[in-house]
């Protein structure tokens, strides 16, 4: 296999977008090829990843494509999912060895309307589907199963909202938190028990943006590339009712393939649109004690569907590339109740 490294990383995570996607994405690509000292037309293979539910209109992608130039024409290919699925196209890609350069980037807005209700069309179209269950709805569930089960308490759901509101770190247009201690937030009401506001991700509009470059060209673009060491993804049962929903065997498994389990690791970026969610990845990763968990504030803090996922991946990255950290192992997630799971293992060297 090739040696591939994440090189550079940009994002841009708001309450509410103004502009259209090439608007906000145009900077944050430029951002990215500038930190890896790299051209447009150095790049060998681009990829992205979006959802035409949430633009409202077909091929969205297609018109996105302006924000890094058809012409001349380049290599390039799209995923309906989450970013990070994208990321994986791209290092497969790159595993052919005729190119050594490849750009990802995801865009999404969760406020052009009720992103809790589209997702219900991505469920069982005979069974589930007809009964409109909402995103939020199905997370309650699978959050009372595990408290029913033991698997966590609403305190340690707590506690995952607090931390990841003392991590966040602002910027223009995000989302602002009050932050509160976990005592605290147990005496808010619930949304949709056991489920309280702060146990939710908030809707957020987003774009992200990365590089990767293989072998020994990402030592020459950046002093400290961030270097895949293994990536895989896992998929469970359409049907909820026939998955143990306090457990995610697909993210362990895809851990075991990318050489996860049993290694340490300074931090740990883990996708979950909902608190009750790390708890359980966070268990399926077989994590130590000591490790940093979304020091980024995560997902909780900022949730661009199509994009958070990613940018777990990136702000992993963006913590070797500083120095802070030597090793990190980043998740990312589709589908409802974790019904889908990547895992990416990075390190400094």
């Amino acid at each position: 296999m090739r040696d591939v490294a994440i090189v550079s990383f940009a994002n841009h995570i708001t309450s509410h977008a103004e502009g259209d996607d090439v608007e906000m994405l145009v900077p944050v690509i430029t951002e990215a090829l500038r930190a890896a000292n790299l051209k447009k037309k150095e790049i060998g293979f681009t990829v992205s990843g979006s959802c035409d539910y949430l633009g409202g209109r077909p091929f969205s992608f297609v018109m996105a494509l302006d924000a890094v130039g058809a012409w001349p024409p380049i290599e390039e290919s799209h995923v309906e999912m989450d970013g990070a699925f994208a990321l994986y196209e791209a290092w497969v890609r790159l595993q052919h060895g005729d190119i050594d350069t490849a750009l990802i980037y995801a865009f999404g807005r969760s406020t052009t309307g009720s992103t809790r209700d589209v997702l219900a069309t991505q469920l069982d179209p005979y069974v589930m589907a007809p009964l409109w269950p909402d995103s939020v709805g199905l997370a309650a569930l699978q959050a009372r199963a595990m408290l029913d089960a033991g698997t966590c308490t609403e305190r340690e759901m707590a506690q995952v909202a607090a931390r990841s509101r003392r991590s966040k770190k602002p910027g223009p247009g995000a989302h602002t938190f009050a932050e509160m201690q976990a005592g605290d937030l147990l005496g808010l009401p619930y949304t949709t028990a056991p489920l309280r506001a702060h146990d939710c991700a908030p809707d957020s509009d987003g774009v992200a943006a990365m590089v990767l470059v293989a072998g020994d060209r990402a030592k020459k673009l950046t002093s400290r590339p961030a270097w895949i060491r293994g990536i895989d993804h896992r998929i469970e049962a359409h049907q909820l009712g026939v998955r143990d929903l306090t457990k995610s065997v697909s993210t362990a498994l895809a851990a075991e393939k990318a050489g996860a389990l049993g290694k340490s690791f300074d931090v740990a970026e883990i996708h979950a649109p909902f608190s009750h969610q790390e708890i359980l990845v966070r268990k399926a990763l077989g994590l130590a004690g000591d490790v940093e968990i979304n020091p980024s504030g995560g997902a909780l803090v900022g949730n661009p569907y199509i994009v958070a996922g990613l940018d777990r991946i990136g702000e992993a990255a963006r913590r070797i590339h500083d120095g802070s950290a030597k090793s990190a192992v980043a998740h990312a997630t589709s589908g409802p109740c974790l019904q889908q799971n990547l895992v990416c293992v990075l390190s400094e060297g």
